[in-house]
């Protein structure tokens, strides 16, 4: 898929750290699939992905993070 950000690079499959704010916490999911522009970087998740990954979100906010590090390959 061409990057919709930069217009220039294809996307290809990787593993990328996305970071979330909720509430105040910070969410850092490391080792996340994703298609990343070869580019500029820019990273595109799928549902199923994006769904998992507001999961945990969702989940560490609930547990009272302030901080929290998800090392998505040890939680699939």
């Amino acid at each position: 898929m061409k990057c919709v950000i930069c217009k220039n690079g294809e996307t290809i499959k990787g593993k990328t750290i996305v970071t979330l704010e909720r509430n105040g916490s910070i969410i850092v999911l490391k080792g996340v699939d994703a298609s990343i522009c070869d580019n500029c970087g820019e990273y595109y998740l799928d549902s199923e992905t994006t769904q998992k990954v507001l999961e945990k979100a969702d989940e560490a906010c609930k547990n009272g993070a302030e901080i929290e590090v998800i090392n998505m390959k040890k939680t699939a």
